[in-house]
């Protein structure tokens, strides 16, 4: 079903890494035990859209609720990430008065470097890159530790802060009054909420629009995800802002975004092209069947699925004659291949885009169509997506017949619309500026700050 498998590996080395693995099994595994010794072999295949989820245990309704009137533990800290090291760099809680920098060494006596080269093995991005593991490790630390140790109610931590090491038990904490009545607030969607594609786990919105100067000469546009949520209405209105301001810079910053949503990229780039483009080149799949097998009635209710029942004839029909055949090979029908011309609102202007290792998927095709077009200026570091493109798309959904792991399958070749560049790599920027642990406790921005002063200095010398 995966349209490139070996991409990155050869068929000889992945049958002989299955080989070498089935060689370590000699008594019965658990779900859990089986993934940490199948996952790595996956993520040598180096598709970072590919990979096992991770079995977790299943709460009842009553655990679920518990759950839901507590705080979590290690949520409540952000983290970083350096080499084998496990950093806080912000507690939002003031818990146990931890200051950001402090390293976290152990957990429950075990050094928690083991942990990080343990699941540093369980994550690829697409390709040789490495700037994609440490952002994306990060993200999903606990979810493996929690995972592989249960949730527990306390649990203890060994810490290091400039030299002195320290002790601290944490706790999952029951949330009060006022911390229930502020979850309620938050689950409300309001306008702003619903444009801005707000996010009540963070409390942060995945896209955010603002002038950085009383003039309104730079325009900045932040995109955590595309999401696809509202998002037609958010750039229409931002992009209205911006033409009527008269905005000369734009600065978009897609740092940190793991991707989403094919509609969004192509709209965006309607707002920024000089003329009629092609984001994407045909989308290639395995063959014509591989439509139909993305586990249609997947995740349904007895009422859903009676109703996807009477659709069924006409999904298939539909999925049928969204394929055709082409030089042998077999393509799948997408909008974003197809011609599309700029929006009214168009920005005319000087583009700058942020990018770093967790700028993957979507994040990496629009990046590498832009540098390619010569239309913006990208700064910062490799994203952990590919330049040449992925496989994702939509899904076929697979299950381990014996461990009953799930394998989200990826289905569609997508590529940017550009001369493939065969790095293997992700995209490079034009600007290489990287950003410290310091520079994020100061909360300092070195990547925005250099596109700030080179806009003033073109200003100056204009």
């Amino acid at each position: 079903m995966h349209p490139q498998l070996y991409w990155y590996i050869s068929k000889k080395d992945l049958d002989y890494k299955f080989d070498s693995l089935k060689q370590t099994i000699r008594q019965p595994l658990t779900p859990l035990q089986f993934y940490f010794k199948l996952q790595p072999v996956v993520a040598d295949i180096r598709e970072g859209h590919l990979a096992l989820r991770i079995p977790r245990e299943k709460f009842t309704k009553s655990r679920i609720k518990a759950l839901e009137h507590k705080k979590g533990m290690f949520s409540r800290f952000e983290y970083h990430i350096q080499d084998d090291h496990l950093f806080i760099i912000e507690n939002k809680d003031s818990i146990e008065n931890i200051k950001p920098g402090t390293e976290i060494v152990a957990i429950n006596n075990i050094p928690v470097s083991e942990y990080v080269k343990k699941y540093r093995k369980l994550i690829s991005s697409d390709g040789y890159n490495t700037t994609f593991q440490s952002y994306f490790l990060k993200d999903v630390f606990f979810n493996f530790y929690t995972a592989e140790n249960g949730f527990t109610d306390t649990v203890f931590i060994e810490t290091l802060y400039n030299g002195t090491k320290q002790s601290h038990t944490l706790r999952r904490e029951s949330k009060s009054k006022k911390d229930l009545e502020k979850d309620k607030e938050q689950e409300k969607r309001t306008r702003e909420k619903k444009l801005n594609d707000y996010v009540a786990f963070s409390n942060s919105y995945n896209r955010n629009f603002k002038f950085l100067d009383k003039d309104s000469t730079t325009a900045y546009i932040k995109i955590k995800s595309f999401s696809s949520d509202y998002s037609d209405k958010f750039y229409r209105e931002s992009f209205a802002k911006i033409k009527n301001a008269d905005s000369k810079y734009l600065i978009i910053d897609v740092r940190n975004n793991y991707g989403g949503s094919l509609h969004e990229i192509n709209n965006l780039y309607s707002y920024l092209a000089s003329g009629p483009y092609v984001l994407i080149k045909p989308s290639q799949l395995a063959s014509r069947i591989t439509p139909l097998r993305t586990n249609y009635f997947r995740k349904s209710t007895p009422f859903q699925y009676a109703f996807k029942s009477l659709a069924y004839p006409t999904y298939v029909f539909a999925q049928t004659f969204s394929t055709y055949k082409k030089d042998g090979k077999v393509y799948y029908k997408m909008k974003a291949a197809k011609p599309t011309k700029p929006n009214k609102n168009a920005f005319q202007g000087k583009v700058f885009v942020l990018i770093n290792g967790g700028s993957f998927s979507a994040s990496s095709i629009i990046t590498a169509k832009l540098k390619y077009d010569k239309r913006a200026i990208l700064v910062g570091e490799e994203t952990g997506g590919a330049n040449d493109g992925t496989v994702a798309g939509f899904y076929s959904y697979q299950k381990l017949p014996n461990s009953k792991i799930n394998l989200p399958i990826g289905l569609l070749l997508v590529q940017p619309n550009i001369d493939f560049l065969n790095t293997k790599r992700g995209v490079s920027p034009d600007i290489t500026i990287t950003e410290n642990m310091q520079d994020i406790i100061d909360k300092k921005d070195p990547q925005l700050d250099w596109v700030k002063n080179k806009i003033a200095e073109e200003i100056e010398n204009k």
